[in-house]
């Protein structure tokens, strides 16, 4: 299972933003596609990554002395380019998956962009990709062991 390659199951068709997006565009397009990073990339160069939480981070609080009007003005003036993480760490699409999950649990992070040789994003591999590997792996087994004895599925 961890020596699975991370090309095997990156999401590929991976919906990025650039510096200039506003954190409100950005927040739009995350929960329009139900995910929880962009990469940020810039002239086709991966330049950083936004989280929900990133967003989340950069909101005003609750106890802030500003207008409605004020704060809705700072937000429009706010972009990807103020929060991201820059110069993220990634992973080389021929990688494990076993070295994927080992990189997400030192780093505490819950996904990577994936690069190819020349270090262009061709996709992101995260938890919920590993998780999905991992489920698709232990189904297969219990169908392999369910094959082998019958005996198993009235149990």
């Amino acid at each position: 299972m961890k020596n699975e390659l991370v090309k095997d199951w990156m999401t590929r068709d991976v919906i990025t933003v650039s510096p200039q997006t506003s954190l409100a565009e950005a927040h739009h397009i995350m929960q329009q596609y139900g995910i929880r990073r962009l990469p940020v990339v810039d002239d086709g160069e991966l330049v950083g990554i936004v989280t929900r939480g990133d967003i989340r981070g950069a909101q005003p609080s609750g106890a802030t002395t500003l207008s409605i009007w004020e704060i809705n003005y700072l937000l429009a003036k706010t972009t990807v380019a103020d929060i991201m993480t820059r110069r993220p760490i990634t992973i080389h699409q021929m990688a494990t998956i076993g070295e994927a999950a080992k990189i997400m649990l030192e780093k505490k992070i819950s996904g990577l962009p994936v690069v190819d040789m020349a270090g262009n994003l061709i996709g992101i591999i995260t938890e919920s990709d590993i998780f999905r590997m991992v489920v698709q792996e232990w189904e297969a087994a219990d169908a392999e062991q369910y094959q082998a004895d019958p005996a198993l599925m009235s149990a």
